[in-house]
């Protein structure tokens, strides 16, 4: 069953519109606000929280695919915090677990950039990462000690800092603070003998660990996959995340644009005229028959498209996007024919457009090879490409 549980909180229908949700939770917020209604301070919070959530579109997608737990584990790509104050407090009343909490202070993410082809993004792959981080002292537990003791820092009485005070000038003197040397900042020491041998009093060893990173179907470049609690870890600091982004390498043959795929083929002036085949072998492996017929002319920069055959779409793989092959012409070199063969093939294509009449007023005037002008200053020539969209280096099909 679909989980509805904001939507009652709110008192709307699934399918409410952006403004009636807006209006139902100001006619809401004003009825229950502590300040006017102390004893319905947590429905308040409640109201606020299933505003939030289904407030944001990105957010009401993820919660109506997948429910709470979908954006408890960040699914559906929404960027949102399962540990942050509102999240956190609020799942304890939704779930019945006794009002607000606070957990314990979560230490900083690490991201690592996981390269990644085109074809592991359209087939699916899992890339086992060997990461080192840093974790608590199994000897010790992370206490630093044998004992588990500590005492704490006389220089600094436990705040890890000390205030020094520093001459600017005659008359002018900085007070500041820094680590406190003693105890490097911990607010505590340990008694050299006390000390664990395993991690010498530090607390925390270093390990290395394979992880296994599951890249699903119809992921895109730069997205995010969160390894929970696999970040470093620290006396009294929750670990953070290791979030792995996916960075797409170029692919010799395809371009992405969403959900389809793109590619140049090659073709001659024949080949334009009377019909070809062509096997382009797919991202996995499969290799496409491309057949097109005698007298449907393929003109130069024409696009065609094969429906279905893109990239799978992500969280939903048997729907895909379109393949689409942009056809540009090799022309024949100069003297490919005799001047008899080019009678006769003048005789088969279409009439050339009439001669203009003769005019006393013409002047005739002949065309040479364009190998850039003085006239129009040196170092323009990578502008008429661009202008003729002819700029850069083109991917080509295999042509079989």
């Amino acid at each position: 069953m679909p989980d509805t549980k904001l939507y009652d909180i709110m008192g709307v229908d699934k399918n409410v519109s952006a403004d009636e949700l807006k209006s139902t939770y100001k006619k809401l917020a004003k009825k229950y606000h502590p300040d006017k209604n102390p004893e319905h301070g947590d429905q308040f919070k409640e109201i606020s929280f299933a505003y939030e959530i289904l407030s944001d579109p990105e957010k009401r997608e993820t919660y109506d695919r997948y429910g709470l737990d979908g954006l408890k584990e960040g699914r559906g790509g929404a960027d949102f915090d399962p540990f942050g104050d509102m999240f956190g407090g609020f799942f304890g009343g939704l779930f019945g677990g006794g009002g607000m909490r606070r957990g314990p202070r979560k230490g900083q993410d690490t991201i690592f950039q996981l390269p990644v082809s085109l074809e592991d993004l359209y087939n699916g792959k899992t890339s086992k990462l060997q990461m080192s981080r840093t974790v608590l002292c199994k000897t010790c537990k992370g206490a630093g000690s044998k004992s588990g003791n500590t005492a704490t820092c006389s220089t600094c009485r436990g705040r890890g800092v000390k205030v020094v005070l520093r001459q600017l000038g005659p008359g002018m003197v900085q007070q500041m603070q820094i680590p406190c040397s003693d105890c490097d900042g911990e607010g505590e020491v340990l008694s050299e003998k006390d000390r664990c041998k395993a991690c010498s009093g530090k607390k925390t060893t270093k390990e290395k660990k394979v992880q296994e990173v599951h890249i699903d179907k119809g992921m895109i470049d730069g997205h995010k996959i969160p390894l929970r609690g696999q970040g470093d870890e620290q006396p009294g600091i929750e670990p953070g995340d290791v979030v792995v982004v996916l960075a797409q390498k170029e692919h010799e043959l395809f371009t992405r644009k969403g959900a389809d795929l793109y590619c140049t083929y090659n073709i001659g002036i024949t080949e334009a005229l009377c019909g070809f085949e062509m096997v382009i072998q797919h991202l996995d492996k499969r290799e496409l028959l491309i057949k097109h017929p005698s007298g449907q002319v393929i003109q130069p920069e024409m696009k065609k498209c094969i429906h279905g055959e893109g990239m799978p779409t992500f969280k939903n793989p048997f729907s895909k996007g379109d393949l689409i092959i942009r056809f540009t012409i090799n022309f024949p070199e100069n003297g490919f024919a005799t001047e008899d063969q080019l009678t006769l093939l003048e005789k088969l294509l279409p009439a050339r457009p009439p001669a203009p009449a003769a005019n006393k007023e013409h002047e005739e005037v002949e065309l040479h090879p364009y190998t850039g002008s003085a006239a129009s200053g040196a170092g323009n020539d990578d502008d008429d490409d661009d202008e003729m969209g002819g700029g850069g280096p083109k991917v080509q099909c295999a042509h079989q």
